[in-house]
């Protein structure tokens, strides 16, 4: 893969290329909506549990995080299919909440430990979701592309060229 600024863009706009870009947006957009819950839960104490407001601020996230994974990353349309989809996104959600719920432990030790302002609690608490969920993006990204890549187009993208991958076809 050419690592150029124009080869990452060609690239981008293959079938590849766009399913990971899309993803990355998607789940730029609803690590904001995780993140901002868990601050807002546990900064202004509506609820004061570091466990639980990371619990809650992470489930908040993980509604938008399925729709738009579904609609727009892996262009899936019309009804879910619960085996196919919904229990594998849940599954692999759930642990990656359980992973963040590992975070949240250490991070309630460390709140508890030291008397730091709230505001620092806050930040600390909301660090370490963001890094717990920064180790299984990588890993939710290879899993359900695979699962969701109903149908193979690196065989087409392979065919394109350079113009035609240049106007996004």
């Amino acid at each position: 893969m050419d690592l150029s600024p124009a080869g990452l863009w060609r690239w981008s706009h293959t079938h590849r290329g766009r399913t990971f870009v899309r993803y990355t947006a998607t789940s730029a957009i609803t690590t904001v909506i995780s993140l901002s819950a868990v601050a807002i839960l546990f900064g202004f104490r509506i609820i004061p549990g570091v466990l639980w407001a990371t619990l809650t601020g992470n489930l908040i996230g993980m509604i938008p995080a399925y729709n738009l994974n579904r609609r727009w990353a892996w262009g899936k349309r019309g009804r879910s299919a619960l085996r196919t989809e919904v229990l594998p996104f849940f599954v692999m959600s759930a642990m990656g909440i359980a992973f963040s719920q590992v975070g949240a432990l250490w991070a309630r030790q460390e709140v508890r430990t030291h008397a730091w302002a709230h505001v620092v609690d806050t930040a600390l608490v909301t660090g370490t979701n963001l890094v717990c969920f920064g180790v299984f993006w990588v890993l939710k990204l290879l899993v359900f592309n695979r699962i969701f890549h109903v149908r193979e187009l690196a065989e087409y993208d392979a065919t394109l060229t350079d113009e035609e991958l240049a106007r996004g076809r």
